[in-house]
């Protein structure tokens, strides 16, 4: 089963010491690598790009995130390294072989790829310190404390000045490529990834709090548009500061859910923010009116989104009363079908516009105690995403509750509903 301590016990006999700890990163890179270069891969690779270009792949990609969960499969404390370096590694390479068991379709690379660090003043990016109220219980929820509690607080907003860490960048990469040795190389890039860059919305929410922020758009539009483009300018400004650094940007073509032909293929580099994927979505304004939506958060992210070359939109909020909305974004590529958004509404408007990511509810696959249910609902929603480009993902999973091997019994329920 590979949720236990001794699917890797072969492999952890070998960090014994510090040099031991190198060895066994070098060996579970080595095993990545192999991974990483069989026909197998190649084939998980193909099907990613071709529902991406709109082509018709042998089957849909099924790709899963443990989110939480992955503390349940793997808890931090069965990790063997010391060094904060080999352990962040291990936690990597391990994740990947567990998910050769779990049986979705994971790319996996042959290097392994880190963020460029930046440096940002001030050092609480916004001028104020983010701040949240917990709820005691150990993975329970907490509330917002806003920094923003009354209008005057918004004269300590600040846009927040970014700089590329050039030679903490270099420091990090260089320990790392010591680490792995000759057996992958590092790369790095300052777009990586499924990013939020565009998700101007997440901290906007955490500096004046969700119910101060929906009445704001009642009561004060404009402290709205001040807090959400002071969002933009800092967002903004750090993608000055990438462009001007001259560092090099990889395009983020390669990681699960934006796994794509180049965007730009005419393009042989060097590469720029026209060549990358961003991500960008709406949670915290769910519950809005699609004309406030357009308003006080998609209007600004539009800004964002023309620096780069393609677009992923949507997370867990229901987008059915806004999809003509985000259908107007130029460059959308991908857009997220949640388990709240009514499914035959967007494949009518978006099917023969863009790929679809089908997301599946994390909570109806964690918690069934019996999975037939759950194996008719998947094949009834594969039946109506026919003919459309698809993808088909579980994220958000913050727990398996109880059910040890759910995430390969979702793997194998989903692939087998769309082949």
């Amino acid at each position: 089963m590979y949720y236990c301590k001794a699917f890797f016990d072969d492999l952890d006999r070998l960090a014994l010491d510090p040099a031991g700890e190198v060895a066994l990163i070098r060996e579970l890179a080595r095993r990545t690598v192999e991974i990483a270069r069989t026909g197998k891969m190649a084939r998980i690779k193909q099907r990613w790009r071709d529902v991406l270009a709109m082509r018709k792949p042998d089957r849909p990609p099924v790709w899963c995130h443990g989110n939480a969960s992955w503390n349940e499969i793997m808890p931090p404390e069965e990790l063997v390294c010391s060094d904060p370096l080999c352990r962040e590694l291990e936690e990597h390479f391990k994740r990947i072989l567990v998910k050769q068991v779990i049986g979705d379709d994971t790319p996996v690379n042959d290097y392994y790829m880190i963020n460029t660090l930046f440096a940002v003043t001030p050092e609480n990016v916004w001028g104020l310190d983010i701040r949240h109220e917990a709820s005691g219980v150990e993975g329970g929820a907490w509330r917002y404390q806003p920094a923003l509690a009354t209008p005057g607080d918004f004269d300590k907003l600040v846009v927040p000045a970014y700089r590329v860490d050039a030679a903490a960048t270099a420091e990090r990469r260089e320990r790392l490529q010591e680490i792995l040795g000759d057996t992958m190389p590092v790369r790095v890039s300052p777009i990586t990834g499924y990013n939020s860059i565009g998700t101007i919305c997440s901290p906007a929410a955490h500096l004046r709090g969700m119910e101060l922020m929906m009445m704001d758009m009642i009561d004060a539009p404009e402290l709205t548009h001040r807090l959400i483009d002071t969002i933009l300018q800092g967002e903004m400004d750090r993608l000055d500061a990438i462009e001007l650094s001259g560092v090099e940007i990889l395009p983020n073509t390669d990681t699960p859910m934006l796994l794509s032909d180049p965007i730009r293929p005419e393009n042989p580099g060097p590469f720029s923010l026209q060549d990358c994927w961003i991500h960008g979505n709406s949670q915290e304004f769910d519950m809005v009116s699609p004309a406030m939506f357009e308003e006080f958060l998609l209007n600004y992210q539009k800004t964002l989104f023309a620096r780069f070359g393609a677009v992923c939109y949507g997370c867990c909020e229901n987008l059915t009363r806004k999809l003509d909305a985000v259908l107007s974004i130029p460059n959308l590529r991908l857009l997220i079908c949640s388990a709240w958004t009514d499914m035959p509404t967007l494949v009518e408007k978006a099917g023969e516009r863009c790929c679809i990511m089908w997301r599946h509810k994390a909570s109806e696959v964690a918690c069934a105690d019996d999975i037939r249910p759950l194996a008719r609902q998947i094949r009834e929603q594969a039946q109506i995403l026919e003919g459309c480009s698809y993808q088909v993902v579980l994220r958000e999973m913050q727990t398996l509750m109880g059910h040890m091997n759910r995430l390969r019994e979702w793997a194998q329920l989903s692939i087998e509903a769309v082949s």
